[in-house]
């Protein structure tokens, strides 16, 4: 049996299936490439379901991340076009849909912030140092809160 994740071979800069994978990109849009499973730059609600199911999330949660999701981020992404109701993603824009009371690990413009990331298990982290338990987690979404963020909460 296929297994659902692409493996990506560097050499050639192709997935298994002879796609090229695109190297220009930012963590960011690295980040949500994964779920751009046929790597044409827009990330479909099905893609993000199936992004979810490779990562061994259940289909319920697989659901209604997709619907989710796509709903919330396609318009922010498509700035200036016709909104659409297959609510495609567009990795190159990913950075324009980053809200605020966020973790900052991301900057406005993608990259990666290392000492961000590195602050929310030392600020969160109490049971294990390298993971957060969900409690965990809820209280590092609590703290990030901006007053009156009601679209980032």
């Amino acid at each position: 049996m296929a297994s659902s994740l692409q493996f990506i071979d560097s050499q050639e800069g192709v997935d298994d299936a002879g796609r090229p994978i695109p190297t220009d990109q930012n963590v960011l849009q690295k980040h949500v490439a994964f779920f751009d499973r046929n790597h044409d730059g827009l990330v479909y609600p099905w893609e993000t379901f199936e992004g979810f199911r490779a990562i061994g999330a259940g289909y319920l949660l697989s659901m209604a991340g997709a619907f989710f999701i796509n709903l919330a981020l396609s318009r922010k992404t498509r700035p200036g076009k016709y909104p659409s109701l297959l609510f495609p993603i567009e990795v190159k824009n990913i950075h324009m849909a980053k809200h605020g009371s966020d973790s900052g690990v991301y900057d406005s413009e993608g990259r990666f912030v290392p000492s961000k990331f590195e602050e929310i298990f030392s600020r969160f982290a109490r049971s294990n140092t390298n993971a957060l338990t969900s409690d965990e987690l809820m209280a590092m979404l609590q703290a990030n809160r901006e007053p009156q963020d009601y679209r980032g909460w």
